[in-house]
């Protein structure tokens, strides 16, 4: 109803000013055209419109928003106040926990060490075990661990040099006994070139030991690499490497004094084997040589044999002798005719006489005086 009345009125608003305008214009005055008349109407309607109404649904509408915005900023404040005040609470909490946890800590401080002293020895020490080392702890037990290997590693040098003395200091003993078994064991007939027994050597007619200027002052510190060896060592039982008369060159002699007249049955030469002789080795062992029985006036000498000793064979060997009839001599020659390549000296370890003894006042011819 009040829109239709608002559209009539501005409906007859334009009739009713060009009538008044039309009344107004004084007599005589100029005919204005219809295109003046035209934009004068315009101009007086532009002039003359009211301004626009808002419409109240519009503005009830636009509350209504307004209202619930203001209501949801309300309900969101209020969400985070509450959840300011739940967060300061757990803070709070949180605070105190830590603060009792801390008091709690400190007090269990205070009690463990009377505890500690209640439990056992042994309980301590297994669970002092049981803790993991610190970096200091493994450097020390490193440290002392080299300690102790570099000790082990002492003794052991220690005890090797020991072993290695020992060893140096007895192998004359075993070598000698070993010797002394086989010899015992090979030869089952009476030595009559056992010093022992009154054998000795005729030094006159015997060759010249072998020395080396060069190396028998070193050589001669060591028992067993000596080559100043007299030759009254072949008269005694204790054969073992090195304990040798060494003579120079590949040919020599040795004349042997028998404790009386023996009727000569055999003669035993021994040498090391190759695998435990020293001085030499298996070269210097004697090879081929002849047996000579002397008689009393010494310028009468009877062959009894010429012989090869194999070195390969036996480190002792008997070899008959050639003796018919049966013939009492107070000496015997040994004579070397060459020996197994050595280019310097030949070593002679041992020799027996075999035979039987036919006179004891034969004795003193043995030792070269007359009767």
């Amino acid at each position: 109803m009040g829109w239709k009345l608002s559209a009539e009125a501005c409906a007859s608003e334009p009739q009713w000013a060009d009538r008044l305008w039309r009344g107004n214009q004084p007599a005589g005055s100029p005919v204005v055209s219809e295109e003046q008349l035209d934009l004068l109407s315009t101009l007086d309607l532009r002039q003359e419109m009211p301004p626009p109404r808002v419409s109240k649904s519009f503005l009830s509408l636009l509350l209504q928003v307004l209202s619930v915005l203001l209501s949801l900023v309300g309900d969101v404040l209020i969400v985070v106040y509450r959840e300011v005040c739940s967060i300061r609470f757990l803070l709070t909490a949180v605070s105190l926990l830590s603060l009792f946890l801390a008091a709690l800590w400190w007090g269990l401080l205070y009690l463990i060490p009377p505890l500690e002293n209640e439990v056992p020895r042994g309980d301590r020490e297994l669970a002092t075990q049981c803790q993991p080392p610190t970096c200091s702890e493994y450097h020390e037990r490193v440290r002392s661990q080299g300690q102790q290997l570099q000790q082990l590693q002492a003794e052991l040098d220690k005890l090797h040099k020991e072993v290695s003395s020992v060893r140096a200091a007895n192998s004359e003993r075993v070598a000698k006994l070993v010797f002394q078994r086989l010899n015992e064991d090979f030869v089952r007939k009476p030595d009559y070139a056992l010093s022992s027994v009154g054998a000795s050597i005729d030094l006159e007619k015997t060759s010249h030991d072998y020395e080396d200027a060069n190396t028998a002052y070193f050589w001669n510190r060591f028992s067993f690499w000596n080559y100043a060896r007299p030759p009254t060592v072949i008269l005694e039982p204790d054969v073992f490497p090195g304990n040798c008369w060494a003579f120079e060159g590949d040919q020599g002699q040795v004349v042997i004094r028998l404790p009386g007249r023996v009727q000569l049955s055999d003669i035993t030469l021994q040498h090391p084997p190759p695998s435990v002789a020293h001085t030499g080795g298996a070269k210097s062992a004697p090879r081929d040589f002849a047996v000579y029985g002397l008689q009393v006036d010494d310028e009468t000498e009877v062959f009894l044999g010429k012989f090869t000793f194999n070195v390969e064979k036996s480190e002792i060997q008997t070899f008959h002798l050639q003796n018919d009839p049966p013939a009492a001599f107070p000496k015997v020659k040994i004579q070397i005719l060459s020996n197994w390549g050595h280019p310097r000296f030949t070593c002679l370890y041992r020799v027996r006489a075999h035979g039987m003894r036919t006179s004891e006042g034969a004795g003193d011819n043995a030792t070269g005086e007359p009767h």
